[in-house]
C-alpha cells in the first residue's frame, strides 16, 4: 500500500523531502493502528532514504533514527533501540553539542533504554549527567529537570538504593505539585514511584494511603480502564498484600 502511496506522492510533490514527510505520516498511522511490521518496514525505508539524500548528520535523518528507536522500544526490541539511540546521541553531541536540548533529551532517552536492558548502573551514571546539565541550563524547577530527578530516583530503586530514591521522590513530588498541579501525569507518576519506594522500605501503610490517592486521581483523570489506572490498581494490591489485606488485594 505505501509503495503505491510513494509513487503518488512523487507525482504530487516537487521534491523528495516532501515525499518523505508524507511517508512518515503513513508510518505513524500504521503504528497507531497496530500495523507494526508495516510501520517498521516503512520507517527503515524512510531512514535509508534520508541517509542517502541528506547524510547521517541531517536533522531529518536523526529524527527518523529516533522514530525507529521508539518503534523498536515499544515492541520490546530494546537492544536495537539502544543501538540506534547511541548512534543518534553521538551524532547530536558532535553536531549540536552536549548542552543542546535535543542532545539532553537523547541522553535521557538512552538512559531509559539502558534500564530496559537491566543496565541500571550505566543508566544511573547517564541520568546524573543529564540532571546536572538540566539544572545548570534550565534551572531546578523546569519540568524537564523535574522529570530527570524522578527518572534518577527510579534507577536508585532498581539498584536497591531505596532511601536515596525516597528522598529524591519526596523532593520532586513537592515541586511537581506546586508547579504542575496534583493531577498532572508527571505528578501522578512521582506519587506512584514514591509509594513503590515506601513499600520497599517497609512503610506499607504510607504506601497504601498514597496508592489509594493515586488510583482515585487516575480514575477521575484517565478513566477506569486506562493502562496507568490499571497499573495503579496492581501497585495498590501489592500494598494490601504487604499489610495482610488479602481480600482487598483481590
Amino acid at each position: 500500500m505505501y509503495i503505491n502511496a510513494e509513487h503518488v506522492y512523487r507525482i504530487i510533490f516537487p521534491n523528495i523531502e516532501q515525499v518523505l514527510y508524507q511517508l512518515q505520516c503513513i508510518a505513524s498511522t500504521y503504528w497507531n493502528q497496530g500495523q507494526t511490521l508495516n510501520a517498521l518496514h516503512l520507517e527503515n525505508k524512510i531512514l535509508n532514504m534520508w541517509r542517502r539524500i541528506a547524510g547521517d548528520q541531517n536533522q531529518n535523518t536523526l529524527q527518523s533514527m529516533a522514530n525507529l528507536a521508539l518503534f523498536y522500544k515499544d515492541i520490546g526490541r530494546h537492544t536495537e533501540a539502544t543501538q540506534l539511540k547511541i548512534e543518534v546521541l553521538k551524532l547530536q553531541k558532535r553536531i549540536l553539542g552536549n548542552k543542546h536540548p535535543d542532545t539532553l533529551w537523547s541522553m535521557a532517552s538512552l538512559a531509559m533504554s539502558l534500564k530496559n536492558l537491566g543496565k541500571y548502573i550505566d543508566a544511573e551514571q547517564l541520568e546524573v549527567e543529564v540532571l546536572d546539565l538540566r539544572k545548570r541550563i534550565l534551572g531546578n524547577e523546569h519540568p524537564a529537570t523535574l522529570w530527570s530527578i524522578g527518572s534518577l530516583a527510579v534507577s536508585y530503586s532498581h539498584l536497591g538504593k531505596h532511601t536515596d530514591a525516597e528522598q529524591l521522590e519526596n523532593k520532586v513530588l513537592n515541586l511537581q505539585k506546586r508547579i504542575l498541579g496534583n493531577e498532572h501525569p508527571d505528578t501522578l507518576w512521582s506519587m506512584e514511584n514514591l509509594a513503590t519506594s515506601w513499600n520497599s522500605l517497609g512503610k506499607h501503610s504510607d504506601a497504601e494511603q498514597l496508592g489509594i490517592e493515586v488510583l482515585n486521581l487516575r480514575k477521575r483523570v484517565l478513566g477506569n480502564e486506562h493502562s496507568d489506572t490499571l497499573r495503579s490498581m496492581a501497585n495498590l494490591a501489592v500494598s494490601y498484600e504487604n499489610l495482610g489485606k488479602h481480600e482487598d488485594a483481590e
